[in-house]
């Protein structure tokens, strides 16, 4: 029995690295996931900090996914990683956590191109 339970706790740490291995994040962003089908614009990010307050911001595109699937992956997601959802409007949601927001927002259709920006509330 103990080794059945071995074998199956083993097996469950495998797949726990395996799915975190293939999770993609946004650069700059590390607790920012990567919808599939959406990649990040290179040379596209803003970057400024100190240890008061932090601006981040990343754009992400897609010839194929829509705003709503975009959101709907982040509003489904996030709130896991302790964003609260504070306020939506068409193209744009926005997120509180720990004294940050996070910004969603719609900036192109065709092709999508979404802007993601983090910001320390002051």
């Amino acid at each position: 029995m103990k080794k059945l339970l071995f074998i199956f706790s083993v097996l469950f740490l495998m797949v726990c690295f395996n799915l975190q291995a293939n999770a993609a994040f946004v650069e700059g962003l590390e607790d920012i996931p990567l919808p599939e089908g959406l990649s990040q614009v290179e040379n596209g990010n803003l970057s400024f900090g100190n240890e008061e307050i932090r601006l981040i911001e990343a754009y992400l595109t897609s010839p194929e996914l829509m705003f709503k699937q975009v959101a709907n992956f982040y509003e489904e997601t996030l709130p896991q990683m302790g964003w609260q959802i504070k306020r939506q409007r068409k193209g744009k949601i926005l997120f509180e956590r720990e004294g940050e927001t996070l910004e969603i927002s719609k900036e192109s259709s065709n092709p999508l191109i979404v802007r993601l920006t983090v910001k320390s509330k002051l």
